[in-house]
């Protein structure tokens, strides 16, 4: 939504260096004009190009906390979280961090820290919320430590699918994660129905040495996690920008005059498209 995608280009006659150029130039202007749409100290003016409606005025107090977002893996996800005030400066777009928050350690990629990050935060009508704190940025020894990582999460791929052919369990394996901490190993996983995986378990927890946690996700959610390009050419508006998954039934196609063809209506995911809510007016 804060970000244009300029990955078309590359189909014509520029170099990667002349796309990123072009990109970060006019992802500064476009910043700029959503930048200019701050007008009180106190309220947030959201202009009708940014929430496709009119004008309006956000009520949500401004959180004066230096907070930014960012992306990881595992139970986090895209998530905003606080800087440290031992951490001096705003850590850039891109620079990888370590966050952490009562249970967990991860490792994060910041995806913005400026003042858009209010805009966001007041159209979701968050303010004052405990958020996972932002320890430092990351080092080469950390950066190491995160490799290694996700060389021990491949390795762990055959031998967690010699297990469920062991214990005939009908699982679709989507991703596996180490905590950065590696204090807990997540298997991430789909299935037609529920899974009794407690012997897998004790089985993975005697391989790995660590806390082992098996989650059933939905298919949205495998999309998302593995990404992709969705019938219209562009990167799933899940794996891109969406926060959470709407309900979307037929009748939001019936209401925009849409295909009545399901199978064109349909994601990746089998599930209907993300898309055909965008254009609902929801206020």
């Amino acid at each position: 939504m804060y970000k244009i995608d300029f990955s078309f280009l590359q189909s014509k006659s520029y170099t990667n260096e002349e796309i990123k150029h072009i990109e970060e130039d006019l992802n500064h202007k476009y910043k700029d004009i959503l930048r200019n749409s701050i007008h009180h100290p106190n309220h947030l003016k959201i202009s009708g190009c940014l929430s496709c409606g009119a004008d309006r005025m956000m009520d949500t107090p401004i959180d004066n906390r230096r907070i930014i977002e960012v992306e990881c893996k595992g139970m986090l996800g895209c998530h905003f979280a606080e800087v440290s005030n031992e951490l001096a400066g705003t850590p850039e777009v891109g620079d990888k961090v370590i966050i952490s928050s009562e249970d967990y350690i991860e490792i994060g990629i910041v995806k913005e820290n400026s003042e858009l990050i209010k805009i966001k935060r007041a159209e979701l009508g968050l303010y004052g919320e405990k958020l996972p704190i932002i320890q430092r940025i990351a080092s080469e020894q950390d950066l190491q430590k995160y490799n290694k990582n996700l060389a021990d999460e491949s390795s762990a791929k055959p031998f967690f699918f010699k297990l469920i052919e062991k214990h005939n369990l009908c699982m679709k394996l989507v991703h596996i994660h180490y905590q950065f901490d590696r204090k807990r190993l997540f298997f991430f996983y789909t299935s037609d129905g529920r899974v009794d995986f407690r012997e897998l378990a004790k089985d993975l927890a005697a391989e790995f040495k660590t806390r082992i946690e098996l989650r059933q996700i939905g298919v949205r959610d495998e999309a998302r996690c593995i990404g992709g390009l969705g019938t219209c050419g562009r990167e799933f508006c899940c794996s891109a920008f969406l926060n959470n998954f709407k309900r979307i039934s037929t009748q939001l196609a019936s209401d925009q005059n849409l295909n009545s063809n399901l199978s064109k209506l349909s994601g990746p995911c089998g599930k209907l498209k993300c898309c055909i809510s965008f254009e609902i007016d929801e206020n």
